[in-house]
């Protein structure tokens, strides 16, 4: 795609933020996170960018018919050993990047860490069964780490649903205005996408205008990195497995608090994991990682800041 489809980026827009409403609304209805399909209602909420990606791929034909896979991401993995790697990167990085953001709240004094464990012993206590033996919470805290890049892999299943609509669809259809605007507003679009539950109190307890704000912060931030997956390795499968891996490892901050931190500020998507992942990116720049690209449908690679005949 070498123009801007604007009719159908808005339709994929609005598809998928209005269908994310409709599927939120018992919960607003109900109880609210609290109530008992939550659950269900979250998983369901998260295949609504596929299905708009879906419904405006075969109903306006962008891409056309012979392109889709490749559009998308899909498919064919090329170049293959890019792919792998960058796969790789996607499924181990995003939680040491999160390690390093609960070290710099702490540094910045966002949130008090406690080695010991005891408020993160205190919720584990509450959510057994009455009567049941309590295990050494250093076993219960290694368990949890161990079990990230397993839980990476199953949260993938799930972020598919996403990837599929944002960095599969959504980057390359904002990929004729160049790198910087395609990546920041798929990532505003992708945060302004998660308001139903943000208001409700979902991610920073925020039930406000505010909780959204941080919510685009957050997804601005990390999306400039899945956004770079998307576009290094023509791929939309690092990005699935890189947005899998952070879903799974953003309950880290929570172990180690010595209280419930407030992640509007001491969360992965709060402001100490902006300033971890706007380090990322300084570092892709000065590299030169944003400046060469393969091409996301038919072509050899090409410099995606040049300008392309029609």
């Amino acid at each position: 795609m070498t123009r801007i489809r604007a009719a159908a980026i808005i339709v994929f827009v609005a598809l998928a933020c209005g269908l994310a409403w409709v599927v939120a609304l018992p919960l607003w209805l109900g109880d609210g996170l609290a109530e008992p399909s939550t659950w269900f209602l979250l998983p369901v909420m998260m295949l609504t960018p596929a299905i708009a990606a879906l419904v405006v791929t075969f109903t306006m034909r962008i891409p056309s018919r012979g392109e889709r896979a490749r559009f998308l991401g899909l498919w064919p993995l090329r170049p293959a050993k890019r792919v792998v790697w960058l796969m790789v990167a996607g499924w181990l990085v995003p939680p040491l990047l999160v390690a390093l953001g609960i070290v710099l709240a702490a540094a910045l004094g966002f949130v008090q860490l406690d080695l010991t464990f005891a408020a993160f012993s205190a919720e584990v206590a509450k959510a057994l069964p009455a009567g049941a033996p309590m295990p050494p919470i250093e076993v219960v805290v290694i368990s949890q780490i161990v079990m990230i890049p397993f839980g990476a892999l199953l949260n993938s299943v799930l972020a598919f649903g996403e990837e599929l609509g944002w960095r599969g669809w959504l980057v390359p259809a904002l990929r004729p205005l160049g790198t910087w605007p395609t990546l920041l507003l798929s990532g505003a679009i992708w945060g302004v996408w998660h308001s139903p539950l943000i208001l409700l109190g979902y991610n920073f307890g925020r039930t406000d205008i505010t909780g959204v704000l941080f919510m685009i912060g957050g997804c601005m931030a990390w999306g400039v990195l899945l956004g770079w997956l998307r576009l290094r390795s023509a791929s939309v499968w690092p990005a699935v497995l890189a947005h899998g891996s952070l879903n799974a490892a953003a309950g880290l901050i929570v172990i180690f608090a010595a209280s419930q931190p407030d992640l509007a500020l001491a969360g992965p998507l709060g402001l100490a994991g902006w300033i971890v992942a706007a380090a990322v990116i300084a570092v892709l720049v000065v590299t030169g990682q944003f400046r060469e690209q393969p091409e996301l449908a038919d072509g050899p690679g090409r410099l995606l800041s040049a300008p392309r005949a029609e």
